[in-house]
């Protein structure tokens, strides 16, 4: 049976854990994981003022469901490892980031199951020192970059994808960072920045204000159709765009050109729809449960797919999975 706690209730449980160093540096404090949800640890790295680095490792005991409020939301980048052992031999692994700008966040139910390894590395940020790094460049960038910092009473921007490669050294570098003191804080906080600037380097190339390109070839066509086909049948493993261009012998920047011209959309929107529209196919079908459904069409966590579903059909995937279940029966 799964444990139901408001999102207050839940922070308070590690509030109450004692840090794991009896002296712990002032800006850097590790505490257990709470004994009454799972088995880990929760480490909170204040980096200076405006902006904290998290990082959790934990195996929950059952799954964990946490009622989250609407609320004012700085900005987040926040990536996951999930690893499930099926059994001796085998295991489940995959990688997952989420990037939210600053705004009004909606609420939600989110649900961690028990029995996965779970590695979680975030970072929150305050939209007045995001502004602050930004400086005259915020002004002078695209509408896109704009977008991540929206008033408190406006919905915030939200992007999920797979990490880059360069994202994931990144991240095992903020892991295994060899550094104390004031150095670690500098340190970090240089990876902080490094990981925004990698997300606003793929923001930028699915722009969809990028100059308008010359007349594709026929040949050209045929390999953006490819492209295409490809996305619809590699839901739960969508290709990168780099590697996708590849396979269809195209470079990144035609391929990103030729699909507004030719689908009247991105690449990466092109999968978000087809994992979507396939998602509902599945709940609609009624032999899978919401976290087989949001594997089977790439998401390793439960809680960001619900939040893709709602904004694309309005509806939650449980809700929407009951109701044509209860019409078809």
């Amino acid at each position: 049976m799964a444990i139901a706690l408001s999102q207050s209730d839940y922070w308070s449980l590690f509030r109450e854990t004692e840090p794991t160093d009896p002296e712990p540096d002032s800006f850097d404090i590790t505490r257990s994981y709470p004994a009454t949800l799972g088995q880990g640890y929760y480490r909170e790295i204040h980096l200076r003022n405006g902006l904290e680095l998290a990082i959790a490792n934990y195996q929950l005991h059952q799954d964990v469901i946490v009622e989250v409020p609407e609320r004012e939301h700085p900005l987040e980048y926040e990536f996951t490892v999930v690893q499930e052992h099926l059994n001796q031999q085998t295991c489940f692994s995959s990688e997952h980031y989420f990037f939210s700008g600053s705004g009004l966040a909606d609420s939600n139910i989110c649900e961690w199951l028990a029995g996965w390894q779970v590695l979680d590395v975030s970072f929150h940020l305050e939209p007045d020192l995001f502004c602050t790094w930004m400086g005259d460049r915020l002004e002078q960038t695209s509408a896109q970059v704009k977008q991540l910092v929206k008033a408190l009473n406006q919905a915030r921007y939200t992007h999920d994808s797979t990490p880059t490669v360069a994202m994931q050294a990144a991240l095992q570098q903020i892991l295994h960072c060899p550094y104390t003191g004031i150095t670690q804080q500098i340190y970090l906080e240089s990876k902080v920045w490094e990981l925004m600037a990698l997300h606003l380097e793929q923001m930028l190339q699915e722009s969809p204000y990028d100059p308008p390109s010359r007349a594709l070839k026929p040949e050209d066509i045929d390999r953006i159709h490819h492209a295409k086909e490809i996305l619809a049948q590699r839901l739960n493993d969508p290709p990168s765009l780099n590697a996708l261009a590849r396979q269809v012998g195209l470079n990144e920047f035609t391929l990103k050109q030729g699909f507004r011209q030719v689908f009247g959309t991105t690449v990466f929107g092109c999968s978000h729809h087809y994992r979507m529209e396939r998602a509902r196919e599945l709940l609609a079908a009624g032999s899978l449960n919401v976290t087989e459904v949001a594997r089977e069409v790439g998401f390793t966590n439960r809680g960001y797919f619900a939040a893709a579903f709602r904004k694309k059909f309005g509806v939650n995937p449980k809700a929407y999975s009951l109701v044509v279940n209860q019409e078809v029966g």
